[in-house]
């Protein structure tokens, strides 16, 4: 196999797994409506309902004005925007426009600039489903793990590319078989014709031979007779 057809399939692979995963992440994007359905809780504020490495997966369909008291929802920070919060709805505080008030079910009560003022412009998303411990996946697909599950990945490719079989007279197509068929029947002519040529040529040789002796023998005799006389 040449090195330039050992890149293509590659590269052909690779840009495979790109297209399916963005097709599948803008998938989840539209489904969920939210940029990043997403996300690994990180903190024990909301314990026992939340623990740490726990996956929840945002929906942003729900809109902020559907809010109610008892939600999860998650949030941008108000103070700043720096960071993203998971709390629990805990009170309506003002309803044209809303604004809420939150906190996470672990903590003794609301931290002002994180749990409230919530607005509309701080809301992501309502939390939809929770899938348990499966963020433990993001400490492992951290340096050098990372790196060597790409190698992993990419070592696989190789071994697909230079690991094809060739074909065999079985893998060949119907009209190959064919033409295999008969090369081997004219080899096989040609190697009979070859052995009938050396036999015919071996019997002439010793034809000859025994002409030679016989020749020679009878020169013998003749010249025995001529000394006796």
């Amino acid at each position: 196999m040449s090195k330039l057809s050992l890149k293509s399939g590659i590269v052909k692979d690779v840009i495979i797994v790109v297209i399916g995963i963005a097709i599948i992440w803008i998938g989840l994007r539209v489904a969920f409506g939210t940029e990043n359905p997403f996300y690994v809780v990180s903190s024990g504020s909301m314990i026992p309902n939340l623990n740490i490495f726990d996956v929840i997966v945002v929906q942003g369909h729900v809109n902020f004005d559907q809010l109610k008291v008892g939600d999860i929802i998650v949030f941008n920070r108000p103070n700043g925007h720096d960071k993203v919060i998971v709390h629990r709805v805990a009170e309506i505080l003002n309803k044209d426009p809303l604004v809420i008030r939150t906190k996470g079910d672990a903590n003794p009560g609301s931290i002002p600039g994180t749990d409230f003022p919530i607005t509309k412009d701080d809301y992501i998303g309502k939390v939809e489903y929770v899938i348990p411990q499966i963020g433990y996946v993001t400490r492992i697909l951290t340096p050098p793990i990372n790196y060597i599950i790409i190698a992993v990945i990419v070592g696989i490719m190789l071994v697909k590319q230079f690991g094809k079989p060739k074909s065999s007279i079985e893998d060949l197509p119907d009209d190959n078989l064919d033409k295999t068929k008969n090369l081997n029947e004219l080899d096989s002519k040609s190697y009979t014709e070859n052995l009938s040529s050396d036999h015919s040529n071996l019997e002439k040789d010793s034809k000859e031979f025994e002409n030679k002796l016989d020749d020679k023998s009878e020169k013998d005799h003749s010249t025995e007779d001529s000394s006796k006389k």
